[in-house]
């Protein structure tokens, strides 16, 4: 298998269908107007205060002021947890790691006193996900994994975490293919025209050069989604990888 091919198709993959900073095409100005709102709730205790600010960005200084504020009272876990999440969201649409970083410190001071809290859970998992992808480090994944185990333990039943739980295995820098695969299962027989599901596990066959199961996989994606933007490269690399085991 072509390496450089794998990773380009799988970066398509993930701009199709993660859920981090993978997504950030999808958030348009009314969900920055709702960060905005969700900031400037911290300014006034009411919790109906209307934010009506046509800006698209939010200045260093007011991010670092809320921030500051944030630290200064540890033990407002309201004031944590709406600011870490709305965070998230500006993060994501900067696609700026670093504020990922004060995120995830906001969030786990919401985690360690209500690990039950599952939307808390699931962003934590999604936050070491992003750092640990776009800085290509291990330890980040095993973080994410953790937390969207904890997740899952909420709501097992969750196909689009257990696939995230999955990527955490593929994403290695010595992906762990096996647990990969067997997780990303687990997400199929939970929703079995799981999209994001079924063309990461095609990538994975595809990576072991197992290509009926790729084929297979290729094929359920194709019923779920003709026009699905990642298939035609899928069949192309599964032909070129059959030709090439043929001229060994």
């Amino acid at each position: 298998m072509n390496k450089k091919a794998l990773t380009l198709s799988l970066i398509a993959v993930l701009i199709s269908f993660l859920g981090g900073f993978l997504l950030a095409n999808a958030l348009n100005k009314n969900e920055l107007d709702t960060l905005r709102g969700n900031i400037d709730k911290l300014k006034k205790t009411s919790a109906t205060e209307t934010q009506t600010s046509s800006e698209t960005t939010l200045s260093d200084e007011e991010l670092r002021g809320k921030i500051s504020e944030a630290d200064q009272n540890p033990t407002n876990l309201i004031v944590q947890r709406s600011l870490g999440l709305a965070l998230y969201r500006y993060a994501l649409l900067k696609q700026d790691t670093e504020i990922l970083l004060d995120v995830a410190r906001l969030l786990m001071r919401v985690y360690e006193k209500n690990s039950n809290d599952f939307e808390v859970t699931t962003a934590l998992g999604n936050v070491y996900f992003d750092i640990g992808y776009f800085r290509k480090d291990d330890a980040n994944f095993q973080k994410a994994r953790e937390f969207y185990g904890q997740a899952l333990r909420q709501k097992p039943n969750n196909a689009n975490i257990r696939t995230d739980f999955g990527l955490t295995y593929f994403l290695l820098n010595a992906p762990e293919y096996e647990k990969a695969i067997a997780e990303f299962k687990k997400a199929l027989q939970i929703n079995p025209k799981h999209e994001k599901t079924l063309q990461v596990i095609s990538e994975a066959f595809l990576a072991q050069n197992k290509f009926a199961e790729a084929e297979k996989n290729i094929l359920k994606l194709r019923e779920v989604n003709a026009n699905n933007p990642s298939l035609a490269d899928l069949n192309a690399r599964m032909e070129e990888g059959r030709i090439s085991l043929q001229k060994k």
